[in-house]
C-alpha cells in the first residue's frame, strides 16, 4: 500500500501542511497513522477524507461540527 508524506497530501490537496497540522490537532485527522518515528503517513483513503473535509469547510461548516461528522464516520453504522 502507497502512503503519502504530509507534503505530498498538502500539494495534492493545494492546502499547506500547517492546514493539515491544524487539522490533526483539532482530531480531524484520527484515521492517519503514524510511522514509530511520528511521522503521518496517509493512504489513498485518507486523502479522500480530507477531500470531504474541505467541502464540508467550504460550505462554512464549524470544524467543531467537522470533527463530530468526522468522529460519527468513525464510530460507523451505529451513529445512524
Amino acid at each position: 500500500m502507497k502512503t503519502y508524506s504530509i507534503s505530498e497530501v498538502a500539494k495534492e490537496l493545494n492546502l499547506t501542511i500547517y492546514t493539515l497540522r491544524y487539522y490533526d490537532k483539532e482530531g480531524l485527522m484520527p484515521f492517519v497513522e503514524r510511522s514509530p518515528s511520528g511521522v503521518r503517513l496517509f493512504k489513498d483513503s485518507d486523502i479522500s477524507t480530507l477531500r470531504i473535509i474541505e467541502c464540508l469547510k467550504s460550505t462554512g461548516m464549524p470544524i467543531k461540527d467537522i470533527k463530530t461528522f468526522i468522529d460519527w464516520c468513525t464510530e460507523g453504522d451505529s451513529t445512524l
